[in-house]
């Protein structure tokens, strides 16, 4: 249903729940405030692209989505996408990948694909997801010990071989406000959970380094002065050539973004009892990537750690994510001058610390317990999204997953003969009524019938020392056909025909059957022999013995 649900919250709307998500939008707004500068950062923006991410995307949402409480901004799933996009295509071939992968995720909604989500195995995400972890880890080495490196190596191995050979340059004090968010960051909940951790941590930091003149990178020395208003509406030159060099890209922002809002809103359904509108929140994704991207924002999608907090401090309608962006908005007019304070040490210990949350460290643990294939394909994912990229990291991935899939499916389908099986009662009824049982030959098929298990049928029917007179092939356990399957079974007729050997088929369930009316086949081997219960096989049987 193609409804926002802000539509449907809002019939039973009243004051004490605006007050609820009131509080909690401005909560989130703190929480989201420094993540969106450092996931900016991070990703090879200015900072306050970041906020325009959060403020426009978020808002659009909210307020067009189909989940009651996703918080919509940057978030760390795109640092590397975004930051390989920038480092190939500049800026501009950043904002037209996001405005294309808004119209892909539009049409994607409209075309009712969110339910094809799921078909996306955890280990593809979970791998993907601890490889960007591992890299968002390693692209803040810089700035968390203060090292002083002009230019650092994009590819991971020779990123850390630059760290290593400019360890000497860390700088102590950079060293020090890292450790101090770090720390506030993991033991202030402890104490007091009201007010957000890194926000703390950024205010802390800062009046230190003011305090006592550190020396260290800010925000300001790095980025120098920062625009406290939103930027107009700017709709980039485009040419064939550029959109069809950016069309994988842009599928690939499409795809995450598509895959993490809608994992964010069934964990946010599992935390307040509903249910969200998949194709409703992909068209809201589509249309916040859109307007991100014509107001110079990033990639935007549902943000789980926000959608979670939101959640826990009382937010329940789409009210609340709306609040989160104007309260952002505000703070951008009013305190943007500030922003520019910020030691770049303490942003790096926040992304540290969300890399480390964001990365599932616990799947690595369940490796020797998961089954294999699936263990493979996320050390591959992993793998190849650290040394890689994400793009060609999910396209093997999805391949090998596939693969694997179809072998392990291949490996449930099996041919037999079952002539000869004294514990079938079908069997045993189907011998004692024969007038000839020694010239018929019968085979039973089981799982799916298609191209990956198709050679056991067409080796079972090679098997064959001497063709009988009549050839049951009983099919009451295939599910499902395809084309390939299809072409041994015109290998089996012409067989059969050189053979003058007669062809009977027995019990088709419906799937196969439209398979093989459509390819003629029924009409090859005529519809009596296409036999819907064991009197019709047998009889069929006789009349062709006699």
């Amino acid at each position: 249903m193609l409804v926002p649900k802000l539509i449907t919250c809002i019939k039973d709307y009243n004051k004490q729940q605006f007050l609820k998500d009131l509080s909690s939008g401005i909560i989130v707004a703190i929480i989201a405030l420094p993540l969106s500068i450092a996931l900016a950062i991070a990703s090879g923006v200015s900072p306050e692209k970041g906020l325009y991410t959060a403020i426009i995307g978020g808002f659009i949402v909210s307020f067009l989505g189909g989940s009651k409480v996703q918080i919509g901004g940057p978030t760390g799933a795109f640092v590397i996408i975004v930051y390989g996009i920038i480092e190939k295509y500049g800026l501009d071939g950043l904002i037209i990948s996001t405005i294309m992968a808004g119209l892909f995720l539009t049409i994607m909604g409209f075309l009712k694909l969110g339910s094809l989500i799921r078909f996306i195995p955890a280990s593809i995400t979970s791998g993907f997801t601890s490889g960007i972890a591992v890299v968002i880890f390693s692209t803040q080495i810089k700035d968390f010990l203060g090292l002083s490196i002009k230019s650092v190596p994009s590819e991971f191995i020779h990123k850390w071989g630059a760290y290593l050979k400019n360890l000497n340059t860390f700088n102590p004090q950079s060293l020090l406000i890292s450790l101090l968010t770090l720390g506030c960051i993991i033991f202030w909940p402890k104490i007091n959970k009201k007010i957000p951790s890194a926000f703390l941590a950024i205010i802390l930091t800062t009046v230190i380094t003011l305090t006592f003149n550190l020396d260290t990178p800010t925000i300001g020395s790095v980025f120098g002065n920062l625009s406290s208003s939103l930027p107009l509406l700017s709709i980039p030159s485009v040419n064939l050539s550029t959109i069809l060099n950016l069309v994988f890209p842009a599928l690939t922002i499409a795809i995450l973004a598509a895959v993490e809002s809608l994992l964010s809103a069934v964990v946010a359904d599992n935390m307040i009892d509903g249910r969200h509108r998949s194709n409703m929140e992909l068209v809201a994704q589509g249309f916040a990537n859109i307007f991100s991207g014509l107001f110079g924002g990033i990639p935007v999608t549902g943000a789980i750690a926000r959608t979670a907090a939101n959640i826990k401090n009382g937010g329940r309608t789409p009210v609340a994510g709306m609040v989160h962006s104007v309260i952002l908005l505000l703070i951008m007019f009013l305190f943007m001058p500030y922003v520019k304070l910020i030691p770049m040490a303490s942003l790096a210990a926040i992304l540290v610390m969300v890399s480390y949350n964001m990365g599932e460290w616990d799947a690595f643990k369940n490796l020797l317990k998961a089954p294999k294939s699936d263990s493979l394909i996320f050390i591959v994912t992993f793998l190849l999204t650290v040394f890689f990229d994400l793009v060609f990291a999910i396209g093997v991935g999805v391949v090998l997953s596939s693969l694997l899939f179809m072998r392990r499916m291949a490996e449930f389908t099996s041919v037999k003969s079952i002539i000869d099986d004294i514990d079938s009662v079908e069997i045993l009824e189907i011998k004692n009524t024969l007038k000839y049982p020694e010239d018929v030959a019968m085979y039973e098929i089981n799982g799916p019938f298609f191209f990956g298990a198709t050679d056991k049928f067409i080796s079972a029917i090679r098997d064959i020392s001497s063709m009988p007179k009549i050839l049951i092939i009983k099919m009451d356990k295939v599910p499902i056909m395809d084309s390939t399957a299809y072409h041994s079974f015109e290998m089996l007729l012409d067989i059969c025909n050189k053979e003058n050997t007669k062809l009977l088929l027995l019990n088709v369930q419906p799937q196969p059957l439209n398979t093989l009316k459509k390819y003629g086949f029924v009409d090859k081997i005529g519809n009596k022999n296409v036999c819907v219960s064991l009197n019709d096989v047998i009889n069929q049987s006789n009349y062709h013995t006699a």
